[in-house]
């Protein structure tokens, strides 16, 4: 990697919140909640075999004297100061691992390691208590190693940050807990705590007179926004602390319908939190190092594995578990992933690439998923040609998102989906109806869950009429893709979830990206539709996922590319023409994607497509990084993770040199110092900087990788 400073996040499962650290300055720290870091000072530090002089991690700024906003006229040398001096390593002093469930940062004697999550939550509805409530403890831990075994004197060793919510003071944990917990917080939403009794909790203007403080007593000092935890080791000694980092939100969480946090079944206060996980600290510390093995064992080279390992702390930090609370559905669980910078909740087009991390993790989340927007957010429509008021019949969709930033929003609508537009903001009808039905294949085959297909039957039957009834009114005109918009669009057209890219992904009508997914939920419909005795629908969908694979050989150009948008004059080059190719083997149909199957000849022309874009000039950039679309610089690295593995493991084509030096560019991208490095694990680069998608869960796509 070219540089070890980057922000990465560190997240409990299912809290929306995160320890963000690894970004120069006070740009990280205790977050819960926000689209982005908590931008607090964060105090990782050592004192140097000078005595009274620490060296820290270089994660904060120097604050402002607090003091003078209490004494205004007070003299300069009025308020007393530590004498200790605070400055931060030399950056090239630092060194740093970022693996798939740990941090660890090594300066001079320290070694501070933070270990996050990565497990499978259990079914609730199944589980005993005991194990939810393990999977769930709001709750990352670290480890602060000093080795002062060549010191001649006794060093203080240090951790804290600088609360910045304008509503909660920082505050010592000991004054609740009899000193059974040390520890700091701001108001009752975040906190460092310990267990370890020869740790010393301390408040004030600084963290100098955290450290070093001329009077010990002023520890206690109410109206320090500085906290932190301060212990000692001696002359001779190697000596580890250990340290919860802590989240609580209680009571409703949310707007528009009452839900609260899962673990407030188990936890009433961020104290219990702490002492919890401090109890329970050699188990999650196991966890994480079996889950660093599982990646660190595989044969992902070390820019896939940093990639994927990065991608999935960003997950976790948009990952939100709560439960309804009300007469109705008091106490059922709903899973949320939260949409990184946007914040909007269960956007269903990064549902379904999240999907494949969610089936090895947690199934039952994504069972959970569809479920309410089978029950909340699903609708019906009519359809029309564009330019045509005519409205002809259109079926069952789904809305785009479930509510934005803690607000649920009313059933049937999104938050993000406008009327009467044909660009960003407009609706995805097509495309969230085809998510669905992919999402429930791939869910039923890989849970083997055939039960949930029959309570869901008629469902799934009318996805497949509202699917057939946007290709053409008329079966003699059918082609197998999307011809028709949604009535939803009043005079509209539809997009894609590519919103933020030209027509040439962007346009969901006779879009190519869109053509071979539709195909997949048809492929898979007709699988789906044996599956429940239903033949001649089966039958339907198998002649509509023939009659998209010919519209795909017709739109080929003797150049050897299909065009992004068919039949429309577009010129445009595109990589996710392949996306959908991942599909068939995840829904229990592998035939359809075998080179001497029915669909050989649509597969043979999408490896002619990538194999004639995949160029410089066209789909790569001069980096070696993979365009998205010639005629975009807007290139999404969750897709480009997809297609990869579409390209080597579904398409069989050799990952070479310049497959390598690919997965070099976008981890440049990624560690890009002036737009991408702060925002943790990006999506949407423009030129190789992040500009959009900040912050972001869907990056998992890259699970995909380990099954090749």
């Amino acid at each position: 990697m070219d540089s070890v400073y980057f922000n990465a996040q560190h997240s409990p499962i299912g809290a929306f919140a995160s320890f963000t650290l690894g970004y120069p300055g006070a740009r990280g720290g205790l977050g819960l909640e926000l689209r982005q870091p908590a931008n607090q000072s964060v105090f990782i530090g050592l004192e140097s075999h000078e005595k009274g002089v620490f060296d820290a991690l270089p994660f904060f700024k120097e604050a402002e004297d607090e003091a003078r906003r209490y004494d205004v006229e007070a003299p300069e040398d009025h308020q007393p100061k530590a004498d200790a001096i605070i400055r931060p390593f030399a950056r090239e002093a630092v060194g740093r691992k970022l693996t798939l469930a740990s941090d660890t940062w090594t300066a001079g004697d320290l070694t501070f390691r933070i270990f996050s999550p990565v497990r499978t939550v259990p079914d609730p509805g199944f589980a005993e208590a005991e194990q939810v409530k393990q999977a769930i403890c709001p709750a990352v831990l670290v480890e602060m190693e000093v080795d002062n075994t060549a010191g001649t004197a006794a060093r203080r060793a240090f951790f804290g940050y600088q609360g910045n919510d304008p509503y909660s003071a920082m505050r010592r944990l000991d004054d609740r807990t009899e000193g059974d917990i040390r520890g700091v917080g701001q108001g009752r939403i975040t906190a460092i705590a310990s267990d370890d009794a020869s740790l010393e909790s301390a408040m004030a203007f600084s963290i100098e007179q955290v450290v070093a403080p001329k009077i010990p007593e002023n520890r206690v000092f109410g109206l320090g926004g500085v906290g932190g935890l301060v212990g000692t080791v001696e002359a001779g000694e190697r000596r580890t602390f250990r340290f919860a980092v802590c989240f609580y939100r209680g009571g409703i969480v949310t707007s528009g319908e009452p839900t609260a946090y899962y673990y407030t079944r188990y936890f009433s206060r961020i104290e219990q939190v702490a002492a919890y996980a401090m109890a329970n600290f050699d188990t999650y510390r196991q966890w994480a190092v079996e889950a660093d093995a599982m990646l660190e064992q595989s044969r992902l080279s070390d820019d896939q594995k940093f990639m994927l390992a990065h991608a999935v702390h960003s997950y976790y930090g948009s990952t939100q578990f709560l439960q309804w609370v009300g007469e109705e559905r008091d106490g059922r669980p709903y899973w949320v992933v939260n949409e990184g910078e946007y914040r909007m909740m269960n956007t269903f087009d990064l549902t379904a690439d999240q999907l494949f991390f969610e089936m090895k993790m947690n199934p039952w989340a994504v069972r959970n998923e569809l479920d309410t927007f089978i029950d909340r957010y699903s609708y019906r429509d009519q359809v029309r040609f564009p330019g045509d008021d005519t409205l002809h019949p259109g079926g069952i969709s789904f809305t785009h998102d479930q509510g934005l930033a803690n607000h649920i929003s009313r059933a049937g609508y999104s938050t993000y989906e406008l009327f009467g537009l044909s660009g960003c903001f407009s609706h995805m009808t097509h495309e969230q109806l085809v998510n669905f039905v992919l999402c429930a294949a791939v869910y039923i085959h890989g849970n083997e869950d055939e039960g949930w297909l029959r309570i869901n039957r008629q469902v799934i039957a009318d996805c497949l009429e509202s699917l057939v009834n946007r290709d053409h009114p008329e079966p003699a005109k059918r082609n197998g893709i999307m011809g028709l918009d949604s009535s939803r669009t009043m005079g509209g057209a539809e997009i894609t979830t590519y919103d933020s890219l030209d027509e040439s992904l962007g346009q969901a009508r006779n879009n190519l990206y869109m053509a071979v997914k539709t195909w997949a939920a048809y492929v898979a419909l007709e699988r789906l539709m044996h599956m429940l005795g239903a033949d001649n629908l089966a039958d339907l969908a198998g002649s509509q996922a023939v009659r998209a694979a010919d519209t795909l050989l017709r739109a080929m150009t003797p150049e050897g590319f299909i065009p992004g948008v068919m039949f429309e004059g577009n010129d445009s080059k595109i990589i996710p023409a392949i996306e959908g190719l991942v599909f068939p083997h995840l829904t229990g149909c592998p035939g359809a994607v075998k080179p001497d199957g029915r669909f050989g000849k649509m597969l043979d022309a999408l490896k002619r497509h990538i194999d004639t874009v995949l160029r410089k000039g066209t789909c790569l950039f001069d980096d070696d990084g993979w365009k998205l679309s010639s005629t975009s610089n807007n290139s999404w690295l969750s897709k480009i993770y997809l297609s990869q593995h579409v390209y080597r493991h579904v398409l069989g084509l050799p990952w070479d040199e310049r497959g390598r030096a690919a997965d070099a560019a976008h981890v440049r991208w990624l560690l890009e110092p002036e737009r991408s490095a702060y925002w943790a694990w990006s999506d949407q680069m423009i030129s190789g900087q992040a500009w959009g998608s900040k912050y972001y869960p869907r990056g998992v796509t890259a699970i995909l990788w380990l099954d090749e």
